[in-house]
This record gives structure tokens, C-alpha cells and sequence, in this order.
């Protein structure tokens, strides 16, 4: 009997079913240390390298607990924590953070809350993967906050999130909800675009009263181009606020195969931003508008192919996007 028909399917069997298995969206490995890791109160890293089972306690210090001013440098399964300034400062290029988990960030009070960012610094080479960062008074990651750089930031597979505090915490009680959004764009207003793409990740929570005007997960705004794939977005009261043009620019932003859920408005789009692609945008339970137009509407560059109804959450979270 030639067996080789039976092997040959199995074989394209096993090929299919590893090539389709399910990707969570968000972290799909642990993050934080490993075992036994090194402890410090902060972390200057001057020297190309790969910096690796870190635990950073800042004890509410405040500045960049964590300043990379050297390029080349992978920062990999670190803890970075209470502080009241922020998590990482990146001022090099070709630096990746993956594996990582970074929380409480918190500066000033809730009533009076001061910028404290999960990861922020330079545009540059920038990747940022598999990690996990809450608990913010200001943005899970922003670039640049000094509008001096341009290059490249690339987020996937993460999970930036909010949430009520379970304890008290650097001046912050236990149940109020920190932070203004998971991402914040800001460039130089001229001269070559910057680049964000986010991909695979989850951003929820930012859904709470704020000192800002619009809390959205992401703040796509000035002189970036900007591409949204594979995402989950719940518990927000925007999703997406991309903002056109202005004194430094406007955004142009692709937003691909995402879904939203929870949210009071999953796309806002002002000041008449010239380019909004929307393709595969779907919608579930408790999304009150799909887009929204604040500021006017540009005669042109706005696409939306209507998306259609998203799965069942959790099971989007686990199994992920279909694979093209």
C-alpha cells in the first residue's frame, strides 16, 4: 500500500495548522524578570548591549529611571516601577524593549496629575515588544515629547493599559484611574514624517475623567505617518482621535483589520485631516459612534469600508486575527 498520499496530507495538515496557530493579541509571552534578578533603583545604560533581568524600584525618584543614551541596545525581561518620572527615556537609535514590564508611573495626584510616561525619549530605531505598561499618569509611550527627533517606532504584541489603582500609591489612593492615553504622538513640525506602526496589541482603559480634553488610546497627531494593524481597543472613550493639520503638522493614518468594543467613539477624526484610510475596522457591543468628525471634513483622503460586527472579545484576545 504507497502510504505517501496519507503522509503528504498530513504533512500539508500539521504545515496548515502550525502556520494558523492562534496568535494572541497583546503579550504572548510572560513578561518581567526571570529568576533572581538584578536590583536597582535606576539604570543608566551608556554602552551598546543587551540588558536583561533588571528590577528597577525607582521609590518614587523621578527623572528617566531608566536613560539609554547609547544605540544599539536590547533592554529584555526588566521590571521598572514607582516612579514619579518616567519608566524609560530612550536618546539612542536601534534600541528594542521587549519582554518587559512597566508600571506605576505616577506623578503629582490624581487631581493635579504631571506627566509620568511608560517609555518615551527620541524617535529614532525604536521597537517596542511583548511588554506590558499600566498604571501611567501620563502615556503608556509618547515620542518626543522635545519635538527634536525623527525616525521610527514600531509597538507590537503589548498590552498599554489603565485602570483603578488596587492600592494606594505614590500619592494616588487606591481606585482612581491615572493616565491620558496608551499612545501620544508628537513630532518636529517640518521636515521627513515620522513613522509609528502598532501592531497586535490590546489598549484599554482610557475611559476616566482627565486633565486633558479627549482621553483616547491613541493621540495620533502632527508630522507622523501612522499604521494601526491587528488591534483590540475596549473600555475607551476613543479609540483613535487622529488630528489633521496644525501649527506642527497632521497626521496621516492607516488603520487595518482592529476592532473596538466599549467605547463611546472608535474613530475621531478633526481638524480636517487630509489622509484616514479604514479598512476591516469592526465594531462590538457598546460602541456608540463609529467615526466622528470634529473640526470640519477634508474633501478627500478619507476611506472606510464600513468594517462589519467584531467577534466575541476574549475570544479575539486568545485566538487573535485570522492570518492572511
Amino acid at each position: 500500500m504507497n502510504h505517501a498520499p496519507i503522509l503528504l496530507g498530513l504533512f500539508l495538515a500539521t504545515a496548515i495548522t502550525t502556520a494558523g496557530t492562534p496568535r494572541p493579541v497583546g503579550t504572548g509571552e510572560p513578561v518581567g524578570v526571570l529568576a533572581d534578578p538584578k536590583q536597582v533603583s535606576r539604570l543608566l545604560i551608556t554602552e551598546p548591549g543587551v540588558y536583561e533581568n533588571y528590577l528597577v524600584d525607582a521609590r518614587g525618584a523621578g527623572g528617566n529611571i531608566v536613560k539609554v543614551t547609547a544605540d544599539d541596545v536590547t533592554i529584555r525581561n526588566c521590571e521598572i516601577k514607582n516612579a514619579t518620572g518616567n519608566a524609560i527615556g530612550v536618546f539612542g537609535t536601534r534600541v528594542v524593549i521587549e519582554n518587559c514590564r512597566i508600571h506605576h508611573l505616577l506623578g503629582g495626584t490624581y487631581a493635579a496629575q504631571e506627566d509620568a510616561h511608560g517609555i518615551t525619549g527620541r524617535w529614532g530605531d525604536v521597537t517596542i515588544r511583548n511588554c506590558d505598561i499600566s498604571y501611567v499618569s501620563g502615556d503608556c509611550v509618547q515620542f518626543d515629547p522635545d519635538r527634536a527627533s525623527k525616525g521610527r517606532v514600531v509597538i507590537e504584541d503589548c498590552n498599554l493599559w489603565t485602570g483603578p489603582l488596587p492600592s494606594d500609591a505614590l500619592g494616588f489612593k487606591a481606585g482612581e484611574r491615572p493616565g491620558e492615553n496608551a499612545f501620544d504622538a508628537k513630532t518636529k513640525p517640518d521636515g521627513p514624517r515620522c513613522q509609528l506602526i502598532v501592531r497586535n496589541c490590546h489598549l484599554h482603559g482610557w475611559n476616566q475623567p482627565s486633565q486633558i480634553n479627549t482621553i483616547a488610546a491613541l493621540n495620533l497627531k502632527e508630522n507622523v505617518d501612522a499604521e494601526i494593524i491587528d488591534c483590540v481597543f475596549s473600555d475607551n472613550e476613543v479609540a483613535f482621535r487622529v488630528r489633521g493639520p496644525g501649527s506642527r503638522g497632521g497626521a496621516r493614518v492607516i488603520i487595518r483589520n482592529c476592532a473596538v468594543y466599549d467605547t463611546r467613539l472608535a474613530v475621531r477624526a478633526e481638524d480636517k485631516i487630509e489622509q484616514l484610510r479604514i479598512t476591516g475596522l469592526m465594531l462590538g457591543d457598546g460602541v456608540g459612534e463609529r467615526v466622528h468628525f470634529h473640526g470640519g471634513r477634508h474633501e478627500t483622503g478619507f476611506e472606510d469600508d464600513g468594517g462589519g460586527a467584531a467577534p466575541q472579545r476574549e475570544a479575539l484576545l486568545m485566538n487573535g486575527f485570522p492570518v492572511p
